[in-house]
């Protein structure tokens, strides 16, 4: 959960993250967030060697080969005892099993914040289409209270499932990683012909949307590339708004704190200046609103 969140649709908003997601993006900024399990993270950096998690463990199931962070998964019970013991806060669980009540109640708490500046709530992700029922429940929740609501989804999910939350959201806040599918394929490991199928169908149906693309050197910035997905979008009936973000390398490091995620090979460095302008002004020639970050 993210407070004051701005980057994240209109206004101030509070930024609610469901865990799972169907993707298996080679850069994914939050990959903490691709299973739906409880998991740990450990920053080597900020332990401080006290091994109080070590003798707080019920089950024994912590240790350190090497001086590094062990936790054996067939004695683990996940039950968070550890996390609480770290002085440092070097070791935590990842996730929090709450409720539709529980999260209202913290959502609810800066609703003075989204009345002065227009903002809401936004549940992303993972992809918290991953959770459908939870999400309705919580949309739901949020509309009766009177406030906006946001979804930031990659739409690889099943269109009547999409059309059940839709009526509920006032934004979606929509990614697009890739056009060409094959390279789609072998970046994110499915094809988008799904998630374009159901972009399509939400506009077809009037929602609003803003198109998200994550700019990524070598992978999706060429000129056939940005020309592939500004000629896509133009020819969509509502959504006349892209927002390009930068690709940045924060999730590497999650992946290294992520003991048995471990799995950085990809690294690309940020997009300069003078990319990110050239991707703005071809989509704004197609007649797009296009600006840097969200």
């Amino acid at each position: 959960m993210k407070r004051f969140a701005i980057h994240d649709g209109p206004g101030i908003r509070t930024t609610i993250f469901l865990k799972g997601c169907p993707l298996n993006c080679l850069w994914c900024h939050n990959p903490e967030g691709k299973r739906k399990e409880l998991e740990f993270i450990w920053w080597k950096e900020k332990c401080i060697s006290c091994r109080d998690c070590q003798n707080r463990c019920p089950k024994n199931a912590i240790s350190f080969p090497d001086d590094s962070l062990n936790v054996d998964k067939t004695e683990c019970e996940l039950c968070g005892a550890c996390a609480d013991a770290c002085h440092s806060q070097a070791l935590k669980l990842v996730g929090q099993d709450m409720t539709v009540i529980q999260v209202m109640k913290e959502i609810t708490k800066d609703s003075i914040f989204y009345d002065e500046s227009g903002g809401g709530v936004t549940f992303s992700g993972g992809e918290p289409l991953m959770q459908p029922l939870f999400l309705d429940e919580l949309l739901r929740a949020a509309k009766q209270s009177g406030i906006h609501t946001a979804v930031d989804t990659c739409g690889y999910v099943d269109s009547g499932i999409l059309s059940g939350i839709s009526r509920h959201v006032d934004l979606f806040l929509y990614d697009v990683k890739i056009i060409d599918d094959e390279s789609h394929v072998k970046y994110t490991g499915v094809s988008n012909k799904l998630i374009l199928h159901n972009l399509n169908k939400l506009c077809q149906e009037g929602r609003r949307i803003v198109i998200r693309f994550v700019l990524i050197p070598t992978v999706n910035d060429s000129i056939e590339d940005l020309m592939e997905l500004a000629k896509f979008v133009s020819a969509l009936k509502n959504a006349r708004e892209v927002d390009v973000l930068p690709y940045h390398q924060g999730g590497i490091g999650k992946l290294n704190r992520l003991r048995d995620n471990v799995n950085s090979h990809f690294v690309r460095h940020p997009p300069s200046a003078r990319t990110l302008s050239r991707a703005r002004s071809l989509l704004e020639d197609y007649g797009l609103k296009a600006q840097i970050g969200g």
